[in-house]
């Protein structure tokens, strides 16, 4: 039988290249993550040409490559976000293991990114085909819609120029490509609302039993926050992952869930199974990621897709200042790092690689916008995570990652002081905090001198009764948190690697001070046993009026590309478009002025659909798909008069 993945492998480099030169594709698409991968479907869908040039190479789009990579994770050591992902230097991606504390004025360039503090980023990205959907946690949060209007609602960080409401179309249209398992009226909280008679396409995962022990102890728990009360409740998460579909969906049409990008594979790409090794593979392609999206527009027949092409230059016609090719460097191999140069062209430019490498890309190419907002207001979420063990087994490692948390401190006027959050509760127990289950092994010989059957019976029962709280924090645009780049510091291939300059203002870590106040207070009222400890040692640590603390990245960059109202304020408009380039988009999380408390692919997902309605309309107002140079010429001219 045949392998309708094969499909997304259709084009080589000679013929990517010469079509390109002729002017076929009406769009030229860099990066195959999410953002990529929804804009390429929906182009190819309305007829449509789309090259798309991917920088890692895509043997997992065969049942057998993925395979290769469930493997990997199993056989590493390390089971870091990355552990499934074979080390490749010509598109080397960040790994949160080579992160170590900087000393201060030192620049760090152990890993990937090359950390110039003051301090140190442990957020990571995949650079495979599929992007960081292959390793992504697919908790999957709507942004409340005071999260559009901080700078007017709360004095801080910035304003989008759209509004919840003007997004709110396009996060159903998200919901329906990624399959998202949830309950409205789980979901109602904080403003956040849906159109009439609204369901999502699959019924939400049950709560796991730790949720519901969590919620037993702490449901109905009272803070008062700057003269405002919060009351806690958990309540499921929507998720990114199939479950049971529901058959009111799409006015009693039911929805069908998308499997396994190998389709044949009838075991695969079904319910969610529970795994809890969701971050950083799903071994069953349960989980939404980015192929599958691609598949679909493979299917059209109008996608060519280029793996191993890394981008290297944006190189713009000086007569009208639009963009003339995408340079890149094409290597045959991982293990080597030779390579070849070409340039690929299509009418519109969309750089969807993900906020780091389009600001990286951006300034490498001389790029910096008329704002020179290129690369700043780098934001991420960041996390504390605060840990204990309860008195009694509590399920720990059934489930998929995080099933249900609290939503309680993402909102209110508290926000004009200090940071909001939101709060995971883990079902895999403490190995992001202490690196369990290695540590909990070291305890109990060290400490507690047991061996034999009675370690292994003191390891299950330590990891049955962990609990890990994940806070996660706001942190708003800050001009100084930036990406930048410098000719002494590249890759193997040549091209220049991203400089992190970091930190964490005193409103994020209000934020994380008072997040900190709480996780006692629900401990307590648990009966569990406090064990969070946070060491100046390690490499997230900060003390704040007295007291120590440590962070973590979230995964989620953003803002290295903003939106705005104007050029002078902002790097794109609100279609995520250049001002300063009329066939240039740059999409994804770094056009989000502000990050809330919501994880960022379901609202980047919903921004570029509502791209992909402004590119159609410029390509086909003017019915720029064409096959010659000189075709090309005129139609781009009668473009952009």
């Amino acid at each position: 039988m045949n392998d309708p993945s094969s499909k997304i492998q259709s084009i080589n480099l000679k013929q990517a290249v010469s079509k390109s030169e002729l002017g076929v594709y009406d769009a030229l698409i860099i990066g195959s993550g999410i953002s990529g991968a929804i804009v390429a479907k929906e182009l190819t869908q309305k007829g449509l040409s789309v090259l798309m040039l991917e920088a890692g190479p895509a043997k997992d789009f065969t049942y057998s490559g993925f395979q290769q990579y469930v493997s990997q994770y199993y056989a590493n050591a390390s089971k870091d976000n990355n552990a499934p992902y074979p080390e490749n230097p010509n598109a080397p991606m960040p790994r949160s293991t080579d992160i170590s504390k900087l000393i201060p004025g030192v620049t760090n360039d152990k890993g990937y990114m090359v950390q110039n503090g003051p301090l140190a980023l442990d957020s990571t990205y995949t650079r495979v085909a599929g992007g960081t959907t292959m390793h992504w946690e697919a908790k999957i949060l709507r942004m409340l819609p005071e999260d559009f209007s901080i700078r007017t609602s709360f004095g801080v960080g910035l304003d989008w120029p759209i509004s919840y409401d003007d997004l709110m179309p396009y996060y159903r249209i998200a919901e329906r490509e990624i399959g998202v398992s949830a309950n409205v009226e789980d979901q109602k909280f904080y403003g956040i609302k849906y159109e009439p008679d609204y369901v999502y396409p699959m019924h939400g995962l049950p709560p796991s039993y730790l949720d519901q022990v969590v919620a037993k102890g702490i449901d109905g728990s009272q803070f008062d926050l700057y003269g405002e009360s919060h009351t806690v409740q958990v309540r499921p998460f929507p998720q990114g992952r199939n479950g049971i579909p529901n058959k009111a969906y799409n006015v009693g049409q039911g929805y069908k869930p998308k499997g396994s990008v190998s389709g044949y594979q009838v075991e695969q790409g079904g319910w969610c199974q529970g795994n809890n090794n969701c971050v950083p593979i799903c071994p069953v392609q349960a989980k939404y990621d980015a192929r599958k999206t691609l598949l679909d527009a493979a299917q059209t027949g109008r996608l060519d897709f280029l793996p191993q092409a890394v981008a290297s230059k944006v190189s713009v016609n000086k007569e009208d200042n639009s963009i003339d090719s995408i340079e890149f460097k094409h290597y045959e191999s991982v293990e080597s790092a030779e390579y070849t140069t070409h340039k690929a062209r299509g009418k519109i430019v969309i750089l969807a690689t993900n906020a780091v490498e389009n600001a990286r890309l951006m300034l490498a190419s001389g790029l910096t916008s008329s704002s020179g907002l290129i690369g700043k207001n780098l934001m991420d979420h960041t996390y504390l995570l605060t840990w204990g063990l309860l008195p009694e087994p509590a399920g720990t490692m059934r489930g998929t990652k995080c099933t249900s948390g609290i939503a309680d401190f993402r909102h209110g006027r508290g926000r004009s002081k200090q940071a909001p959050f939101g709060i995971d509760i883990h079902n895999d127990g403490w190995g992001w905090a202490t690196g369990s289950p290695f540590t909990d092994i070291e305890h109990l010989v060290d400490e507690q001198n047991k061996f034999g059957r009675e370690l292994r019976k003191g390891v299950v029962d330590r990891i049955s009764n962990q609990l890990l709280f994940a806070y996660m924090v706001e942190q708003v645009a800050d001009e100084s948190n930036r990406i930048t780049v410098d000719p002494k510091y590249k890759d193997a291939i040549g091209n220049m690697r991203p400089i992190v300059n970091y930190n964490l203002s005193d409103y994020s870590k209000a934020g994380i001070a008072y997040a900190r106040k709480t996780s006692k207070v629900f401990f307590q009222r648990l009966g569990a046993q406090d064990c969070s400890s946070y060491s100046p040692l390690d490499y997230g640590y900060f003390n704040y009026q007295g007291e120590n603390y440590y962070f973590r990245g979230g995964n989620h960059f953003s803002g290295t590309h903003i939106m705005g109202s104007c050029s002078s304020n902002s790097v794109v408009n609100e279609n995520q478009k250049s001002w300063d380039h009329e066939n240039l988009y740059l999409v994804g999380s770094g056009s989000m002025p502000s990050i809330g408390t919501s994880n960022t692919t379901l609202t980047l997902a919903a921004l570029c659909y509502k791209t992909t309605e402004d590119i159609l309309s410029r390509l086909t107002q003017y019915k720029i798909s064409v096959v010659s140079d000189k075709e090309f010429k005129l139609a781009k001219d009668g473009c952009y008069e």
